[in-house]
């Protein structure tokens, strides 16, 4: 019975393993994991984890001329995703503060997904980030409103609240509202600041979000 057992657990290591490398985003993770090896990451950064808005702010630190920054998005990544590799994006670096922007991904990948489902998500991933980091700043940004996904707007606005409240409990933490920077005078979204996809940020959009995050960075 033991050499079943011995035989089950070593099994379902493998395939968790296995399932992991065939993640679409494994590649990126080796690349991350490359570029620390030749650069040794900094102390006391600012670490970035997210999805696309991050990654495709290749000149963030430009915004941002006074602060030393890790950027660690990766395009097309939910918060399950970060949750999957917690350990790789979390364990080689030693930052006084990280900036989470990811959530929309998850939505557009299901359509039908409830608003709890991501906000646990993105509880347990916060909780992952605590267990390594007790005492430093935790930062959310909202979920942006890209006119490409508008059907989504509703779920969106209410992981937006929801995670609001539960950054609003925890200590060292705070819940970044880039929505309304993004909107005009008549409360609609600006489509301007959104390339031809609708969805990811011009310079302009960068700018906004940069203008917005600014003051809570340490």
């Amino acid at each position: 019975m033991k050499k079943i057992l011995s035989a089950f657990l070593l099994l379902s290591f493998a395939l968790f393993f296995s399932q992991k490398e065939k993640s679409v985003f494994w590649q990126d993770i080796q690349n991350f994991k490359k570029l620390d090896q030749e650069t040794p990451p900094p102390k006391d950064a600012i670490l970035l984890i997210g999805s696309s808005s991050f990654t495709r702010w290749t000149d963030i630190a430009s915004y941002f001329p006074d602060k030393t920054l890790i950027n660690r998005g990766f395009g097309g990544s939910r918060l399950t995703d970060l949750n999957d590799f917690a350990t790789d994006l979390l364990d080689p670096y030693q930052p006084k503060q990280i900036i989470i922007y990811c959530g929309d991904n998850d939505f557009a990948d299901n359509h039908q997904l409830k608003a709890k489902v991501v906000v646990e998500r993105y509880k347990t991933f916060y909780k992952k980030v605590r267990e390594r980091f007790p005492d430093i700043e935790i930062d959310y940004i909202s979920i942006k409103f890209s006119p490409s996904r508008k059907i989504l707007w509703p779920q969106m606005k209410e992981t937006n609240k929801k995670i609001a409240a539960f950054m609003k409990k925890e200590k060292n933490a705070e819940y970044i509202d880039i929505t309304k920077a993004m909107e005009d005078a008549n409360g609609n979204v600006r489509r301007d600041l959104f390339l031809e996809d609708m969805l990811h940020l011009t310079p302009e959009g960068n700018k906004i979000w940069a203008d917005v995050i600014r003051p809570y960075m340490k």
